[in-house]
């Protein structure tokens, strides 16, 4: 069985959304245009689950692609575990993929994936009312920065994570 965390890159990695510009992809957080800046987070996040394969959940895989994507997260240990993107094979017209909740796009992948272990860290909760406890939930404006989330991110990858071989859920 695949163990995956579906993860979103804005509110989750950086605070705020990013946007193009000029200057290429940039913080929309006010007086802050540091990306990426809790990679290192997840990345000690993980650690203890080297089982567990990211799926990219975010809007940057599909506008600006999956490549672009794995290459601007800083974290080499974090770009080796994405394996793909929940659209990848989605059943739903693509131009049409952007508008489905969040954790349909998520569902979507999870059935089409089966069987599968998740976990889901994203700023949105849209389609994930009945999947509550596998969704940590961040604030756009704070992302991986609240420790109270990413206290919450630890307990979940032991409930969920925690019995995987080589894995060391109480630490």
């Amino acid at each position: 069985m695949r163990n995956v965390l579906f993860l979103d890159i804005d509110g989750v990695l950086h605070r705020g959304v990013a946007r193009r510009s000029g200057r290429g992809v940039v913080s929309s957080a006010p007086g802050h245009i540091e990306l990426f800046e809790y990679a290192l987070v997840l990345e000690q996040l993980l650690h203890p689950y080297p089982d567990v394969e990211i799926v990219v959940s975010s809007d940057w895989a599909l506008v600006m692609g999956l490549e672009f994507t794995r290459n601007a997260i800083p974290s080499a240990q974090l770009r080796e575990r994405i394996v793909g993107a929940t659209f990848d094979g989605c059943t739903f017209d693509s131009r049409l993929w952007p508008m489905l909740p969040r954790g349909d796009q998520v569902l979507d992948y999870v059935k089409r994936n089966a069987p599968l272990r998740w976990l889901a860290v994203d700023d949105r909760s849209d389609g994930f009312e009945a999947f509550r406890d596998q969704l940590v939930h961040c604030q756009t404006e704070v992302g991986l920065g609240d420790p109270a989330v990413v206290e919450q991110f630890r307990r979940r990858l032991i409930q969920y994570f925690g019995d995987l071989p080589g894995c060391g859920g109480d630490e």
